[in-house]
């Protein structure tokens, strides 16, 4: 009955327009030629954060047999591993798994400035300052000389440790508080960890639980935590490679149309600039994500990168699990491409 309906509306409805069937097209049906169907033959390629990953196979079945409990009652048992093997990553007395960075960051100022009319001192760049309205400071010389805690926004502590080559522990020594978040290069799902002193963490407690942090049987995504801290540490290096390999494309295809400081470029995240009047750095990254005919014509594929402008004329561009050296590749081809045609202007 029902497809008797649709052929009825279909008969009412006349023929698609000219341009429905050019959009049609466009998504993959075929054309004259000999470029392969654009559905066929385009792959994406997601720069724009760390926080994109999707967790795979091992991760979804460690969540899917996770032991739980309330953990506002402090009775999940992976949540409460969690945050004990976080505090020992940290070096930390203990530890407590929140929602996301932002929650953590917060709750760890809220702790630190109690009193009504304290005083949050964080660089004028501070990621905190900037994209979360607060955050913690540095500079632990100046912090004892006036008896100030010194709080770390360690979003990505681990692939700073891996690039170092020290355990997370050294680099937070000098902090009273760290945040680190699971969810970007670790490749969890949800969730970041706040480590301090005992009492700081029983304080934070309190704190999540008045923001509405507390997830009751939170261990389906504790168990998804204890895997990245686990299994996803070493493979960062990964990451680091190819951020850096695509710096170097960068720096050989791409200048003086592009440029970026590649000895800047130390873990996953990669700054470089648009520097060229014939291409803003907005219409930059559009031509990255955009895939044309000509250009499945020329290479034998389409390729979407995305990338995320930022400021002035600066894009950024992160690696993480889901983007392989395969992928990058890709990109780099993207690249030549996209810098190219802007040449041709």
């Amino acid at each position: 009955m029902g497809s008797v309906l649709l052929r009825r509306l279909l008969r009412r409805l006349g023929p698609l327009p000219a341009l429905h069937l050019r959009r049609y097209r466009g998504a993959g049906a075929p054309r004259a030629g000999s470029a392969p169907p654009l559905r066929d033959s385009v792959c994406t390629v997601d720069l724009r954060s760390d926080t994109v990953t999707r967790p795979g196979p091992e991760m979804r079945a460690a969540m899917a047999s996770a032991e739980v409990g309330d953990d506002v009652y402090g009775e999940d048992p992976t949540v409460n591993e969690l945050q004990r093997r976080a505090a020992k990553l940290f070096g930390m007395e203990d530890a407590l798994f929140v929602p996301t960075g932002t929650m953590g960051n917060l709750i760890s100022v809220m702790c630190h400035c109690r009193e009504r009319g304290a005083e949050l001192i964080v660089g004028d760049q501070a990621h905190i300052h900037l994209y979360e309205q607060g955050g913690s400071a540095q500079v632990r010389d100046l912090a004892d000389t006036y008896k100030l805690p010194v709080h770390m926004d360690g979003a990505r502590l681990m692939n700073a440790a891996v690039a170092l080559g020290v355990e997370p522990a050294e680099i937070v020594r000098h902090c009273d508080s760290v945040c680190m978040c699971l969810s970007k290069g670790l490749g969890a799902p949800v969730g970041s960890l706040i480590g301090g002193r005992k009492e700081f963490i029983e304080q934070a407690l309190r704190v999540r639980k008045v923001l509405g942090g507390g997830m009751r049987q939170a261990g389906v995504l504790a168990a998804a935590g204890l895997l990245s801290i686990s299994d996803m540490v070493e493979r960062l290096k990964d990451d680091h490679r190819n951020t850096r390999k695509f710096a170097q494309g960068i720096q050989k295809y791409a200048s003086p149309v592009c440029d970026t400081n590649i000895d800047a470029v130390e873990t996953n995240i990669l700054m470089f600039t648009v520097n060229d009047a014939r291409i803003s750095p907005e219409e930059f990254c559009d031509q990255m994500a955009e895939v044309t005919e000509e250009e499945v014509m020329a290479v034998g594929r389409g390729v979407r990168v995305l990338l995320l402008p930022m400021y002035g004329d600066t894009v950024r561009a992160v690696w993480h699990l889901d983007v392989s050296e395969k992928d990058t590749d890709l990109a780099l081809q993207k690249l030549q491409f996209v810098i190219q045609k802007v040449r041709k202007k």
